[in-house]
């Protein structure tokens, strides 16, 4: 099954709300909420108060992307704001099963982020754990960038992997999709 979710980075920051009910009522699946810290990337997006808004103005469910370190340090924020899923960047956590476990124990569905150079194997230890892994086809921290054209052979390598397995982790694609 494919769901769209389209980012609300590409949204004109002072209409959110807008761009969130266009994307509900053009279909959209659920909304990506982009979260940057100014450390693990060099930008700064959004934080917990705009997904706690969101929740209450949208029925979609709230994808949050946390590009953060550390970030058990944002979950517990993200998850009380009303965060339906959220991925964290396999490079960014020290304690990754810790991490995914907490997620989970609310009840939401819990991802690992990769950034274009991470091989997918570094999640041998904690894939069956994972609702879904969010391939990043550019480099994170910034919108606007131009789809990795190599992404394609890591999104079929990890669909192979996951189908091989009989795992039932969703994949995700975030970055240059058009």
């Amino acid at each position: 099954m494919i769901l769209i979710a389209p980012s609300l980075l590409s949204s004109d920051f002072a209409r959110v709300e807008e761009a969130a009910k266009i994307a509900e009522d053009a279909g959209a699946d659920l909304l990506h909420v982009d979260i940057m810290d100014g450390h693990f990337v060099p930008n700064l997006t959004f934080g917990h108060q705009l997904v706690q808004a969101l929740k209450a103005k949208t029925k979609l469910p709230l994808d949050v992307h946390l590009m953060v370190t550390p970030p058990c340090n944002f979950i517990p924020a993200f998850l009380d704001a009303g965060a339906d899923w959220i991925s964290i960047h396999l490079e960014a956590s020290v304690h990754l099963h810790k991490d995914i476990a907490l997620i989970k124990e609310r009840q939401r569905r819990a991802g690992i982020a990769l950034n274009p150079a991470t091989p997918i194997h570094l999640m041998n230890d904690i894939i069956r754990e994972l609702d879904y892994v969010l391939i990043l086809s550019v480099n994170p921290g910034w919108g606007g960038q131009k789809f990795i054209e190599s992404s394609y052979a890591k999104i079929n390598q990890l669909h192979n992997w996951i189908k091989g397995q009989s795992l039932k982790a969703d994949i995700e694609v975030d970055g240059g999709v058009s």
